[in-house]
């Protein structure tokens, strides 16, 4: 049994959010038909301004820390247990087997309608062509005669993915990470998913897993199963590395287990976009993109940049039009409250403002975007031309899906085959080799003052010597 007041706890916090959001839901529903007037429209800022202008609207993890480091410690000490609990405290789930069973599996193949069994299967056709050609070739590289080195790229050998599976069930994600996980050569791919109050696992999710490979599914969420696959329980193995998006409990659930030396794909914060734009690009493309970022949650954030006053104006029309028929509209809604429509003065700016911002997916239809883009250095992943929609890269062109967000698109990429193996270093050094650099060996040793490191040279070249007599 848990704690009352950890129970107590999670059940006024969970309350608190849900009268929060409905709160906020049914304030935005109201002023859905007035959007444009709430969206933020700067002109011609100085570039002393652009920090604040680019600030992202974050939550701060460090707040959630004691609950959720609560709910870990819980799941490390009680293993399944406290899984199940955690199951029915949070999704109204009572579950007594975790895996999800063949038979199960075998329901859901038949459940899911045809059309989207070919829908995925092209995704997967094309996400496994593109992520195939990344497979890394290690070269032996002879350094100095007699010395070789060269990698070996090795599979990370047990991975967790997490696929959220709330109001809207990321069964791409499926694809986008189980695919290089495959190719990779990982040998064991845990796979976790929060289950319905029906104690369900969405069929779709189902199917993508098994059209992928992947046969250990288990029916787990949230905090609980980022625990459960950094620490193991009864059922659910632990992993070495866990992937996969998640709400901002699940972000602090990886920052806390990271720490720990369990192996994260990436810190994330809430999806967003950039696009940037000319006099010659389409509003009611905008608009969409835009829009499609704005449904994935409340605190995404959508930027365009331009350099035509009259391209924004229409966009702000075009997101009125639009959105009104969305039926996620409300949680867009929100979104587009965090919003920017900056009009610069020149596509020198646009660029600087763009590589300054780093953003997770960067759409450009101007004119000339191939020399823009050409210019780009910090972007998670980057669409070109008018008929080239994020929504590509979210599911069927080939890209991957899981990329940097808050600016970490300076310093990292998305979710490749990379992600999923590491690069061991091998070298071999001949008598030939140990003459040939054993000198300035003992010479670094010694100015480091690192006598053993010196001794560990000057033996072998002895033997040398006395091989040679």
């Amino acid at each position: 049994m848990f704690p009352n007041i950890l129970i107590q706890t999670l059940n006024f916090i969970v309350r608190l959010y849900l009268v929060n959001f409905l709160i906020c839901d049914s304030m935005a529903n109201k002023q859905v038909k007035n959007l444009a007037n709430s969206m933020e429209v700067v002109k011609y800022p100085d570039q002393a301004d652009w920090r604040n202008l680019l600030r992202r609207p974050l939550l701060d993890h460090t707040e959630l820390y004691p609950l959720v480091s609560r709910i870990l410690e819980q799941v490390q000490m009680n293993g399944d247990n406290a899984v199940k609990q955690f199951n029915l405290e949070f999704d109204k789930a009572e579950i007594e087997n975790l895996r999800v069973s063949q038979d199960e599996i075998s329901e859901a193949l038949q459940s899911v309608d045809h059309s989207l069994k070919k829908a995925i299967e092209v995704a997967k056709q094309n996400i496994e062509r593109f992520h195939s050609q990344q497979k890394f070739t290690g070269k032996v590289i002879e350094t100095t005669p007699g010395v070789r080195c060269w990698q070996k790229a090795i599979p990370v050998e047990k991975v967790g993915l997490y696929i959220p599976g709330g109001s809207a069930p990321l069964f791409s994600t499926v694809l986008m990470l189980g695919i290089p996980a495959k190719l990779a050569g990982c040998r064991r791919i845990v796979l976790c998913t929060p289950p319905s109050a029906e104690g369900k696992i969405h069929p779709a999710i189902l199917y993508a897993a098994h059209l992928t490979g992947i046969e250990e599914i288990y029916k787990v969420g949230g905090v609980q199963a980022i625990g459960a696959m950094a620490y193991g329980t009864e059922t659910i193995p632990s992993v070495y590395k866990i992937f996969g998006p998640g709400n901002q409990y699940v972000s602090a659930a990886k920052e806390l287990v990271n720490r720990e030396g369990i192996a994260i794909d990436m810190v994330a914060g809430p999806s967003e976009v950039a696009v940037m734009a000319d006099e010659t690009s389409n509003p009611s493309f905008i608009a969409s993109d835009l829009l499609s970022q704005a449904e994935h949650g409340p605190d995404s954030q959508v930027l365009l940049i331009s350099t035509s006053e009259k391209v924004v104006e229409g966009v702000l029309d075009e997101v009125d039009k639009q959105l009104e028929v969305l039926p996620r509209k409300e949680i867009a809604a929100m979104a587009l409250r965090n919003s920017k429509l900056v009009v610069v003065n020149n596509q020198d700016q646009m660029v600087e403002m763009i590589n300054s911002y780093a953003p997770e997916h960067l759409i450009i239809v101007t004119k000339n975007y191939q020399e823009l883009a050409g210019r780009i250095v910090n972007a998670g992943s980057v669409f070109l031309g008018k008929y080239t929609p994020e929504s590509a890269g979210d599911y069927a062109s080939g890209t991957n899906h899981t990329l940097p967000t808050n600016g970490h698109a300076k310093v990292t990429g998305g979710v490749s085959q990379d992600s999923f193996i590491k690069k061991v270093t091998f070298q071999e050094i001949s008598e030939y080799g140990i003459f040939n650099i054993g000198a300035a060996i003992e010479s670094m040793a010694e100015a480091e003052q690192l006598q053993a490191h010196r001794n560990a040279v000057s033996i072998r070249l002895k033997d040398v010597f006395e091989n040679l007599k």
